[in-house]
């Protein structure tokens, strides 16, 4: 060490420690990058959803007085037809109810009759002087009163006989009982709200889904397009049917707005029951031959430090991308500006600014330069 200055000697350690440092460092300037071609095959652009199936007419079947279930005469999956009786509340209580009001009734008519030959007997004895003109004013007035009671007694007896008739629960429809919440003798109680006794599904055979549409994509869904499903009962067989009805009114879950929109749905085999969830695709465009690019190409970013052959453009439109060439040299890219149509969400079809076979980049991969002796880098 004598030998050496004592400048170079200081040297020595501050170039070995930086040497060594360097050493443990992991370069990622230079990049391999994936590109893929733009080809041509038929496109399609489905917007999916999901959404309940159930029948297209159901009526829920309840009671309107209160009492005890007597007679039960149908179960889950029982077929029924209109005006067939499906159950029957305890008519006893009411039986009597109607009795006690044609009682009533009864004692108001004749009342009445008794009201009516006092009036008669009053307009004969007026004219001799035998009874007064407030007698004859007072026989008028309780006729009046008699006749008003027989007119109350009447719907009191008339309402009894209703609340007796709602005694039989009949079915409103044809159909098939697909929900049955009460049991023989249970009580039910038609308070504020009719208890719902039975639902009864017109005809199974023809179903709908309400299926909700973000607003993102309500906008491509249209009356009459065609819809394929699945449900989880069957996840190997797909199903069809028809958009009926796209429904304007918004729901706002979370601060999403999604939109109801109605699909009707073939079921002939009765496979489909009420309730399914299906998972809905509905056809909203469709491309023979179109140019397609990788959506990947589309989303791909370069990464910093990147040199370009070209300038990319400040203003792009809403319905272009921004994608990238790789040059010749590997390393340099050249911007491109296309104008993209549908999609199917692996691949987007180009309208303009690119040609088939053109390949874009779709991904970077950092390559790690070389170690201090031309190894690995040190980790």
């Amino acid at each position: 060490m004598k030998r050496f200055p004592r400048f170079v000697a200081a040297l020595i350690p501050t170039a070995l420690g930086m040497l060594l440092a360097g050493c443990g460092k992991k370069d990622l300037a230079a990049f391999t990058f994936e590109t893929a071609a733009l080809t041509r095959s038929d496109l399609v652009q489905h917007v999916t959803a999901s959404g309940t199936l159930s029948a297209v007419v159901s009526v829920d079947v309840g009671s309107q007085i209160s009492g005890k279930i007597s007679v039960l005469n149908v179960d889950f999956n029982s077929p029924v037809k209109i005006g067939e009786l499906v159950a029957e509340i305890d008519p006893s209580l009411y039986t009597a109810i109607v009795r006690q009001a044609e009682g009533e009734l009864a004692s108001a008519n004749a009342t009445a009759l008794l009201k009516q030959q006092n009036l008669e007997r009053k307009t004969i004895l007026f004219p001799k002087q035998a009874a007064t003109q407030l007698d004859l004013e007072q026989a008028v007035a309780e006729l009046a009163q008699a006749e008003a009671s027989v007119t109350i007694r009447e719907a009191a007896l008339q309402r009894a006989k209703v609340d007796l008739g709602y005694c039989k629960i009949t079915a409103p429809v044809d159909g098939i009982v697909i929900s049955r919440v009460v049991n023989l003798g249970q009580t039910v109680a038609a308070t504020m709200t009719t208890p719902i006794l039975f639902t009864i599904a017109q005809d199974i055979t023809k179903m709908h889904i309400k299926a909700s549409i973000a607003e993102s994509d309500i906008g491509m869904v249209h009356e009459g397009q065609d819809i394929r499903f699945t449900v989880d009962a069957f996840p190997d067989e797909e199903f069809t049917g028809t958009v009926t009805q796209v429904r304007m009114a918004p729901i706002v879950t979370t601060n999403v707005v999604t939109y109801d929109t109605m699909i009707t749905v073939d079921n002939p085999e009765k496979k489909l029951f009420p309730g399914m969830t299906a998972d809905v695709s509905i056809l909203v465009a469709e491309r023979q031959g179109a140019l397609k690019i990788s959506n990947a190409a589309l989303r791909f970013n370069p990464p910093e430090g990147t040199v370009y052959s070209r300038q990319a453009p400040e203003k792009i439109e809403r319905t272009e991308r921004l994608v990238y060439l790789l040059e010749a040299d590997g390393r340099t890219m050249a911007p491109a500006v296309v104008k993209v149509g549908i999609t199917d969400n692996v691949d987007t079809e180009v309208l303009a600014g690119l040609h088939e076979g053109d390949r874009v980049i779709t991904t970077s991969i950092p390559v790690p330069k070389k170690g201090l002796f031309g190894g690995p880098p040190a980790k």
